[in-house]
């Protein structure tokens, strides 16, 4: 054989060997940087303490995936322009139409209110075992990532001091610093350094008394870290659907007795000065919970609620409050803006007044909503021989 013929036969030999590789080459280059997991061994290696030579690994590849959401980082802008999602109501965005529900609607359908209601009614006092008793409790549970685990932490504080509230209610924060949607669709085996999600939930949830059969009703607010990763719009709130079905069906599947989950969507993000999650995918987000909603109401069996429907896999999905806003342009509703001093240092999580203004919205909501107030306020303890 020739020098030449060689040369070819190695030439495609060695390329053969690269598309094989390269999913695994492209998964291991794309494998998400768990923040936590990197911040500790930054103060680790702060203090001076040796690094393995995996985790000094691992620290650069946080440095150097930090320094190019820096390097994506838009201007910030105290507003976008964009239109919040209960304002576009004949307007179009990118081939999306405004209302929470579609269609420009702010309300569920008849049907889905309905069953909401129904749901809802359900939810009461339970014992350990799931049984309904007077003296049991309704745990409400947050489901999340650092932003609305630091915007529950400030609602559970006033809610629990607000007198309406039902005495039988047990305000739990599940959402976890650093643990965005695909860490609760997929957290696959807890890396070293890294939070089981799974776990610190269960421990929480026994830190407050509350056993997984008392677990009724969610409040759920999701994102995607750096989701200019996963492509433009629609693609990267395509991913957000995908991972927020997958943690509901993983919730029912822990919590039996839950019933309704309430989703929410991002803050304004105009102020970033990182490519966590700008704009305008913080505002883009609030798609995928649109249309998580609608595929539940159209009968995807992914999120099936209804036992005459076939196996139930998923909790009742409704809207909760609708936080975006354009900056510091009055939302028409209610004034609602968002100024520079309502997030912190990095523009996407919230400061004290930031929090403040979350809380207040879901303290407002739940006091209010037709599905929420019955088991929310004081008046909610039923007699407790109702069959869940």
């Amino acid at each position: 054989m020739s020098v030449k013929s060689v040369r070819c036969v190695l030439g495609a030999f060695v390329l053969a060997a690269l598309l094989f590789l390269l999913p695994t080459l492209v998964a291991a280059a794309e494998e998400e940087i768990d923040w936590n997991r990197a911040r500790t061994l930054n103060q680790k290696a702060q203090r001076g303490e040796a690094l393995t030579p995996e985790e000094q690994t691992y620290l650069e590849r946080a440095r150097q995936a930090r320094s190019q959401l820096q390097a994506e980082v838009p201007p910030a802008r105290s507003e976008t322009g964009l239109v919040p999602l209960t304002e576009l109501e004949k307007g179009d965005y990118k081939g999306e139409g405004g209302g929470l529900y579609g269609s420009g609607q702010n309300s569920p359908p008849a049907d889905h209110l309905k069953a909401a209601q129904a749901e809802a009614a359900k939810v009461q006092p339970l014992d350990a075992q799931g049984k309904p008793s007077p003296e049991g409790k309704i745990a409400l549970v947050s489901i999340g990532m650092s932003n609305t685990s630091q915007e529950f932490t400030r609602f559970k504080e006033i809610a629990d001091a607000d007198p309406e509230k039902s005495p039988r209610l047990v305000i739990v924060n599940g959402a976890q610093g650093g643990q965005d949607a695909p860490a609760w669709a997929n957290p696959g085996p807890p890396a070293q350094g890294r939070p089981d999600v799974w776990g610190v939930l269960d421990a929480r949830l026994k830190d407050a008394g509350v056993a997984p059969a008392q677990v009724q009703v969610i409040w759920l607010k999701q994102a995607l870290v750096q989701p200019s990763r996963f492509g433009r719009f629609p693609d990267h709130a395509r991913r957000l659907q995908e991972d927020v079905v997958t943690a509901l069906d993983r919730l029912k599947a822990r919590y039996p007795n839950l019933r309704i989950a309430y989703l929410s969507s991002r803050i304004y993000a105009g102020y970033a000065t990182t490519a966590l999650n700008p704009e305008p995918y913080a505002y883009e987000s609030a798609f995928a919970v649109r249309w998580l909603i609608r595929a539940q109401i159209k009968g995807d069996p992914r999120l099936n609620c209804l036992p005459e429907r076939g196996e139930v896999k998923a909790p009742l999905v409704l809207w909760g409050p609708y936080l975006w806003g354009d900056g510091v342009k009055p939302r028409k509703a209610d004034g609602l803006v968002w100024k520079r001093e309502d997030l912190g240092p990095d523009g996407t999580h919230p400061s004290d007044s930031g929090r403040q203004k979350v809380a207040e919205l879901l303290l407002a909501f739940f006091k209010t909503d037709p599905t929420a107030r019955p088991w929310f306020v004081g008046g909610a303890a039923p007699p407790g021989l109702r069959a869940p």
